[in-house]
């Protein structure tokens, strides 16, 4: 029996244009779905240097006050003064009783404006606020 080879052999082919646009949806929706940064932390606060200093745990409710080099106190992007950041944190605290609060100085501000912070603190019951450091 003669068996006839067929001539017209179609070529395999892989369309890449789906699977271009499917690539480019995903990064699309990666992108949009992933936070960059976290707004206490996008400060452009020049932190202190310290031999010991690491990251701080990851609280859900943690209140974070950064001080800029002319004194300014900015908690959650916006700048507040002494009152009223007390008033957050007592909010808080009545709110959470384990509150964790953290104070960004930056490393030009007089110490007497982070004591001031660090005062609203001890006032408003939290006993132990972090400071943060970097690494030299």
């Amino acid at each position: 029996m003669l068996l006839k080879r067929n001539t017209d052999e179609a070529t395999v082919t892989i369309e890449m244009m789906p699977l271009i646009d499917m690539v480019f949806l995903l990064l699309i929706f990666f992108l949009v779905a992933t936070t960059f940064h976290q707004t206490e932390r996008e400060m452009q606060i020049a932190l202190p240097f310290a031999e010991s200093s690491g990251p701080i745990s990851a609280a859900l409710r943690e209140i974070v006050i950064n001080v800029d080099e002319d004194g300014r106190m900015i908690v959650a992007g916006q700048t507040m003064e002494a009152d009223a950041v007390g008033a957050l944190i007592e909010e808080a605290v009545a709110a959470n009783p384990e509150q964790k609060v953290t104070l960004r100085g930056d490393r030009r501000v007089a110490y007497g404006q982070i004591v001031t912070v660090l005062d609203l603190c001890k006032r408003s019951g939290i006993q132990e606020p972090y400071l943060d450091t970097v690494l030299e």
